[in-house]
Order: C-alpha cells, then structure tokens, then sequence
C-alpha cells in the first residue's frame, strides 16, 4: 500500500511563502550598509529614505504577506 504525500499547504499558499521571503530578504539587503570604514567619520548615508522607510516597510509587508499565505485556505 503506497502513501501519498500531503502537504500542509497548497501551492499557492507556498508561492505566496516564497514572496513574503523574499520581500523580507529584500527589505534586510537594502538596510544593510552605510557604514564608514573609518570609526573616526560619521556617513550620513545611514539616514537616507531607503534604510528608515522603504527597507523596514518591505520586510513589514514581507511579514504581512507570510501571514496572509498561512491563512490561505487550501483550493480542494
């Protein structure tokens, strides 16, 4: 008697997984850097719109975005 293999969830539900991954992997690349080699100079460049906003905002709706996919019903 062969199993068959069940998922927990749908493959829609995993698309939309992969999604919310990768907005939150997207959101942690563009807050990364803008340091200074040098500890004696200070780069503004860690203030810019991009690490305050937009960054904290990807991973925030990657997070939403997972919550959604596990919430997802599975299609029968």
């Amino acid at each position: 008697m062969k199993r068959e293999k069940v998922f927990l969830f749908g493959k829609r539900a995993y698309r939309i997984m992969g999604l919310g991954i990768a907005l939150i992997v997207l959101g942690f690349i563009l807050m990364s850097g803008g340091g200074s080699d040098d500890p004696n100079i200070f780069n503004e460049e860690i203030y810019s719109l991009t690490r305050i906003r937009v960054a904290p905002a990807l991973v925030l709706a990657g997070f939403a975005v997972l919550v959604v996919a596990i919430l997802s019903t599975k299609k029968k």
